[in-house]
């Protein structure tokens, strides 16, 4: 199963209180290497920018104003995240905004099965500290020079490499379970590097070296 990082930019805090989503990036990565595959949306709220979430984000009612509703990019949006494993750092959040989307035109709302919320597993590796993905990257030294402002895209790219660490898988893993168990063993042997055994002789002239030369070039 392929995987998705989603993020939303919003007007505020609370769907309920009438804030709306101006922004939505999905990656789509495959054993978390991406696969090239992007859904991005500037999303026009049909409602104000509050100051506050401005300087979050960047953008203003005015620049939003001539891009597309929701409505017009939800069945996109939901075909790029079909069947797919779906990370979201404080997934709450992003959720209550799309479920509330997605009800207010009368589709299903996101199956809960599938997502991962990053934030509760770092939670459970470092617990009691803070665990914002601005931490995190700092965390694991991860680049943030990029994010002056937030943005959904930007924020996908940087959980990306927050949760490889954070599942401490810093390489891609074999895929053994499509092969016979012949053919993994072999993949397996291939993989690993030869060792080769030094010989006494090898050993003892190492020894002389570092007795008598390594003197000599150490200045």
């Amino acid at each position: 199963m392929n995987e998705v990082f989603l993020d939303t930019e919003t007007t505020g805090l609370s769907f309920r209180e009438g804030h709306k989503i101006v922004e939505i990036a999905c990656i789509e990565t495959r054993d978390l290497i991406a696969t090239g595959k992007v859904f991005h949306k500037l999303i026009n709220p049909k409602r104000n920018v509050p100051e506050e979430a401005f300087k979050v984000h960047g953008f203003s009612e005015k620049y939003l104003s001539d891009k597309e509703t929701f409505d017009q990019v939800a069945d996109e949006f939901l075909n790029f995240i079909q069947d797919k494993k779906i990370i979201i750092h404080n997934a709450s959040f992003d959720l209550s905004f799309l479920d509330g989307e997605l009800g207010l035109i009368k589709k299903k709302q996101i199956n809960k099965k599938f997502v991962i919320d990053s934030l509760e597993v770092a939670r459970n590796k470092f617990p009691g500290i803070s665990n914002s993905l601005d931490a995190l990257c700092k965390r694991f030294n991860v680049d943030l020079s990029r994010r002056t402002k937030h943005n959904a895209l930007l924020d996908c790219e940087l959980l990306r490499e927050v949760y490889i660490n954070l599942l401490d898988a810093k390489e891609p893993k074999f895929n053994l379970s499509s092969n016979s168990g012949e053919e993994s063993i072999n993949e397996v042997k291939n993989y690993n590097k030869t060792i080769i055994k030094v010989s006494d002789l090898e050993i003892e002239k190492h020894k002389n070296f570092l007795k008598t030369e390594l003197k000599k070039n150490f200045y």
